[in-house]
């Protein structure tokens, strides 16, 4: 019997002396040693815990640092590639004019639309067939006995 009295048990265990410190528990009352401002002093951001975000100490934010853009960019704009009457008198009187022998021709470089703007004076008559034309560039072509045909 005297075997089970020396026996190691369970809830007999303790750490080491020493080994285990108490967390010091702060603002708990203005009665302890750390109530009230709890160790941190009085006022100012450093007592309250909380920055703002986007805060840089004090520095500049880089929010405020970038510049401010106006407007937008509509993501969904149809670019044109863009081609005057006075580059049309390249070809030869009675020719047709489309999107591909413009290419061809090196008057456009990207793929695309095409639209026909009126600058410059056209003394030929020409088909044009294009995307999109302006109301003065349709006018120039059919005074000029040509004909205009819009590609959908």
């Amino acid at each position: 019997m005297s075997d089970q009295k020396d026996q190691l048990k369970l809830h007999h265990l303790s750490p080491a002396p020493g080994s285990r410190k108490k967390k010091i528990r702060v603002g708990r009352g203005e009665g302890g040693r750390r109530g009230k401002t709890a160790g941190r002093g009085t006022k100012g951001l450093k007592a309250r815990n909380s920055l703002r975000p986007g805060f840089e100490g004090g520095q500049t934010p880089l929010s405020m640092r970038l510049p401010k853009l106006k407007g937008f960019t509509n993501p969904n704009k149809e670019a044109f590639a863009i081609v005057n009457l006075g580059s049309l008198t390249a070809f030869e009187a009675g020719s047709e004019v489309t999107p591909d022998t413009l290419r061809e021709r090196g008057l456009i470089r990207h793929k695309g639309q095409v639209k026909v703007l009126a600058e410059g004076d056209l003394d030929r008559a020409l088909t044009v067939k294009a995307h999109a034309f302006s109301a003065t560039a349709k006018e120039k072509i059919e005074r000029a006995g040509g004909s205009v045909e819009v590609i959908d």
